[in-house]
């Protein structure tokens, strides 16, 4: 397990120091998921637009490191607390959501969401007794839908 890590911290410093990345990072291994939070100035620039650098980061490093350990694992990326402030506007996102879909008595589609933004919301809304949350759609077009329970 030592040689994994060693092997896990090396490749995110070679990657990062590829893509100029200048920051600290710590390591968080679960049975699954890789977690990093990384302390960097230009966490705008590695965030990019709606987060879309940083899905590819991610992807990348998740690919490399499974290239080298034969098991894939997902790898997050923390970065100036990109992904805690959008957990709270998505949770924020849901009660609203839910609020119209209570007061309007119909269902509420949002669209536009990556795979992890749906899961938030499906989280924050799995035990509700008003409501009820579902993804449909394939790709691109998938969609979280919030309607009334029963």
């Amino acid at each position: 397990m030592a040689k994994e890590q060693k092997d896990l911290k090396e490749t995110i410093t070679k990657l990062f120091k590829l893509l100029e990345i200048d920051g600290k990072f710590e390591i968080k291994e679960g049975e699954d998921l890789i977690e990093i939070t990384l302390d960097a100035k230009d966490s705008g620039m590695i965030i990019g637009y709606h987060g879309d650098t940083l899905d590819s980061l991610q992807l990348i490093l998740a690919l490399c490191l499974s290239k080298k350990r034969e098991k894939f694992k997902r790898v997050s990326i923390e970065v100036g607390d990109y992904k805690k402030n959008r957990s709270e506007w998505l949770k924020n996102l849901a009660l609203q959501t839910k609020e119209r879909v209570i007061s309007e008595n119909k269902e509420i589609q949002l669209y536009d969401l990556k795979a992890w933004e749906r899961r938030v919301i499906h989280l924050m809304l799995q035990d509700d007794q008003e409501v009820v949350s579902e993804s449909s759609g394939e790709g691109k077009d998938r969609v979280l839908v919030v309607k009334p329970r029963g």
